[in-house]
């Protein structure tokens, strides 16, 4: 629905502008995330892949462990908030131990916090029809995998499960060189690759 108008036009531009420059990292991005795990078959045994997402569907971050404790939990949200900052708030499943590691992670980084300003915990809401957002972003992880019959080592898990985050990224629009219409696929990720 393009208007024939100026105003019609400058609007749409402007918009389009807007959606594929967004970032989860910048200032006054988005500050809900959705936090769930998800099982990865390596050599027969199941290994887990944490993955974070916010309210748009951008991927905040993902880390892949070979166990689902406390210690797995803590690990992927202390570079979750190292990296993108605290989020208002975090929705996850019923996952008890994701709970606890999301209030000790909150602790700590109120604790570290150097500036004067005193920051309000995270919420933490944990629902299991909540998290139907991160669920259907796991699907285009398992869609990849599947096809592949598992992997043969823990460490060629790691590295070809963080080139298809990175694919899922692009096709996102979450990109640095997004915006830019000429380049293919291949070449975004070669440039983010290098």
């Amino acid at each position: 629905m393009c208007e024939r108008n100026n105003t019609g036009r400058t609007y749409e531009r402007k918009r389009s502008d807007q959606t594929m420059s967004k970032s989860s990292c910048e200032a006054g991005a988005v500050h809900i995330w959705h936090v769930d795990e998800t099982y990865i078959r390596v050599r027969g045994q199941w290994r887990y892949l944490y993955r974070a997402i916010d309210s748009n569907g951008d991927t905040v971050e993902f880390w892949f462990s070979e166990r689902r404790n406390l210690t797995a939990a803590k690990r992927f949200l202390r570079k979750a908030l190292k990296r993108h900052g605290r989020p208002e708030r975090i929705v996850i499943d019923g996952s008890q131990t994701n709970r606890e590691a999301i209030i000790s992670c909150d602790a700590e980084s109120r604790l570290q916090d150097r500036s004067r300003r005193r920051l309000k915990p995270i919420k933490i809401r944990q629902s299991q029809y909540l998290n139907n957002r991160i669920e259907q972003d796991h699907r285009a992880v398992k869609r990849r995998v599947r096809s592949m019959l598992g992997f043969k080592s823990a460490a060629s898990a790691r590295v070809i499960l963080s080139g298809i985050e990175m694919v899922h990224m692009m096709r996102k629009g979450q990109a640095k060189y997004a915006c830019r219409s000429n380049l293919s696929l291949a070449e975004q990720f070669e440039r983010l690759a290098a």
